[in-house]
Parts: structure tokens; sequence; C-alpha cells
């Protein structure tokens, strides 16, 4: 395949006027200038680009795909009422498999259509999270919970734990569907949960994905508890290493950002949740110029209220800058890099996703410059970070296979998701009456 008429081709850290990619196998083969490629290349499929921005597919660093059913059921309260009083009793009365399939099939086509080729997962009945990542044809990095209360998939840590098991068993060697362990956080998961779930995901080469310093609440518990913060108590375990990702990172202090870095831990940056719970804003500054590796994340549907990775990296923009007094802080380069290199890097899959190089896999987006706020356009990055929106993607190429065209979602049926997820609407609905 190739994919030529591009406006720009934003490759690692350069832009090519003109350029055009030539695909084979589900990896990228070439990238340049638009005549070099056709002379070097025959596509038996083409994908024109039409005018269009050319990016990497982008990462959404951390969210919980399936609870986009639970989207604007409880809004404007702080993390610890959300999850404990409206969140947590939601999940009791309405999860099941059904639900987890529905609510990630929902996802899923709201994230193609906003230019997402790569979502990291934490939820409940992984297993249909998978199902469902895998036939929308989209990469997913996705850990099944482990915490430390009756769950709505498992009753038990050892029945997690076994559940993990089989989940890891099943989707070993899955070309886009990598599996991980997830221990809910250091607080709701014991030393024992900590360590049983490094010693599953070591044995399977997996993930780890956890919660990490999202609020005062948890920073406190953890060293009432422990006399240590979140990250040193994580080190104690031996729990870190590369491979392993924190979500959120909001009160990370310099020792933990020092910790993190040296054991090349991800921290997924999910600033609208973040402003949204009033949970602080994340040192991003810091982050950067220290060198830690870092994405970026929407968080569930539910503390959002939408999986818009372009909405995201302009929150995250102006959030670094105005958190910092500083409008130098976060440019609109490195904020690009953060959704979508910096999310590779996060996960240790820098080497296969996150940039439009020979050799890695070909995930594409391509982004339409036709729209009347993207009109002039004298810097494409600034653009993309300042300008666009997900409504601007175009088509969207995952491992080599087109799965959006022309805005047209070419593996889920549209409007019977949709339809799906208003019959689950309507029990969630139910469930709230007291």
């Amino acid at each position: 395949m190739t994919v030529p008429k591009a406006l720009h081709v934003l490759r690692a850290t350069c832009v090519i006027a003109g350029g055009a990619i030539a695909v084979d196998g589900g990896r990228i083969v070439a990238v340049g200038p638009a005549a070099e490629i056709a002379a070097g290349y025959s596509g038996r499929q083409v994908l024109d680009a039409g005018g269009g921005l050319v990016i990497p597919g982008l990462v959404n660093a951390h969210g919980h795909a399936a609870m986009v059913p639970f989207r604007g059921i409880a809004d404007d309260l702080r993390l610890m009422q959300w999850l404990q009083e409206y969140m947590f009793p939601a999940e009791k009365k309405n999860v099941t498999a059904a639900f987890v399939k529905a609510g990630t099939e929902l996802a899923a086509l709201e994230m193609i259509r906003s230019g997402t080729t790569t979502f990291v997962d934490m939820y409940y009945f992984e297993d249909q999270v998978a199902e469902a990542c895998d036939a929308a044809g989209l990469r997913g990095v996705l850990g099944e919970t482990l915490i430390e209360f009756p769950a709505p998939d498992n009753k038990t840590i050892p029945e997690a734990l076994a559940y993990a098991d089989a989940f890891l068993k099943r989707w070993a060697g899955h070309p886009r569907v990598t599996a991980a362990v997830a221990p809910h956080s250091t607080y709701l998961a014991t030393p024992e949960t900590l360590k049983a779930a490094r010693a599953l995901a070591d044995r399977y080469a997996a993930p780890i994905l956890i919660h990490l310093s999202e609020s005062a609440d948890e920073q406190k518990t953890v060293l009432d508890r422990h006399a240590k913060t979140p990250t040193e108590h994580l080190r104690d375990l031996g729990i870190l290493r590369k491979g392993v990702l924190g979500a959120h990172g909001i009160w990370l202090t310099d020792g933990d950002r020092r910790i993190l870095r040296e054991a090349e831990v991800g921290i997924a940056h999910c600033p609208q949740s973040n402003m949204k719970l009033a949970s602080g804003g994340a040192p991003v500054r810091q982050m950067l110029a220290e060198g830690l590796r870092l994405g970026l994340g929407t968080d569930g549907a539910a503390s959002n209220n939408d999986l818009d990775m372009f909405e995201e990296m302009a929150t995250a923009a102006f959030l670094a800058k105005h958190i910092a007094g500083d409008p130098t802080v976060a440019p609109a380069g490195s904020v690009l890099e953060m959704a979508t290199l910096g999310g590779a890097r996060a996960l240790g899959m820098e080497d296969r996703i996150g940039s439009l190089e020979a050799g890695k896999r070909a995930d594409i987006v391509v982004v339409d410059v036709r729209a009347a706020r993207m009109t002039p356009m004298y810097d494409p990055v600034s653009h993309l970070v300042y300008a666009a929106k997900g409504a601007d993607v175009r088509h969207v190429v995952v491992e080599g296979r087109i799965v959006m065209r022309d805005r047209a979602v070419l593996t889920l049926d549209e409007r019977a998701v949709i339809a799906r997820a208003a019959a689950l609407a309507a029990r969630v609905t139910a469930s709230l009456r007291p």
C-alpha cells in the first residue's frame, strides 16, 4: 500500500513536504518525498492523503474504554467521592461481560474516528475488551484489573490472578493486542497483590499498568500506611521496571521522578480528567526536562468526558504553561511527541510504534486541513496541537489495514454499535434511580 499526495508527512523528528509512505505486510518500508516513493514502490492499494497531514497514529496511554456508557452520570465531584459514591456502585450494578464488550466497541468507534490507533486500558472482563479491540482493528495494551474488593468479574484476588493468567496466555503473540496485568493502585492493592502482579507479568514478559500518585488523598493514604510515597513503595516491593506504566503522576516528588526515570517506568499524563476532578496538575515541565518516558492519555470517558486525543494535546500544552507561568513550557512539538512517540516510549514500545519510520508498524493517520479552523496553516505541528480536532481525521490505518477511509469506519457497524450503547444507557439510568 502507498499513501501519496500528502501536504506534509510528519516522520520521527521532521516534516516532509509533499511526502508519501510505502507499506508492506503491516510495516512501513519507506517514507520520503512523493516522487521518490513513487519511483521505488508500486502499491496494490493506494490511500490518497488528499493534501492532508500524515502523522503517526495517536497513542492514548491511559483509559478505561468500557466506561464510555457511564459518560456524564456523575460530574463536578472530587475523585474519591466520584469513585466511592458513584462509579464503584454503578459498576457493581451494571458491569457484565456484555456491558464491557458493547462499551469497548463504542469507545473503539470514537477512538478510530479521532485518530487513536493504540490505546491502553485497565478494566474488568478484559477478554471482552481484547475481543472488541481485535475486531475493530485497533492496537491495545490491555490490563486485567486487580483490586482489593469484589469486582464485577472476579470476587477475590486469587480469582483475578487466575483470570489474568488465562488472559495473558490467550493473547500471547497477537500482533495488535498486548495483554497486561493491572493492579489498580498502591492504595487498592496490597503489597502481596502487587508482588503477585509483578511475578505474573514477568512470567509472560507483559506490561504492568497502575494508577500512580493521582490524588493528594492517595498520596496521604500510602504515606500513612507505609511511611513512603507510592513510588517509593513500589520500588521497595521490586515492582518497577521498563514496561511499567503509571497513570497520572500528579503528586510525584523530585525523588519519585528520579526513581521512575532510572527504572525506565512510563507515565501517562491525563490533563483533562485531572482538571475535571481537580486532582492537581502534573509536573509536566519537570518530567519533560528530566527525560521521563511521558505519554498522554484521556482517562475514561466517565471523567473526561470524551476520548479525543487532539483535545488532550491542546489541554496538556495549555495546562503546563499555566502551571509554570511560562508560555515556552510544553511547546507544540513536545506535546505532539507525547501523544505519539512519547506514548510508545512510556509503554516500552518505541521500537514498534509512535513514529513514521521504515521498519515500524504501519499505524498512520491522515488529518484533513480543509476546515475553516485549519486555514491558513503556517506551521503544521502548531495546527495539530492547537487547532485540529478529532473530527478532522480523514483516514486511519493500523498495522497496514485501513480501518477508516474518508470518515467511514470500515471495521465496525456504527449504527449497531450506537444502538447497543443506547440500550446500555437505558439500563444504567434505571440502576441509578433511588
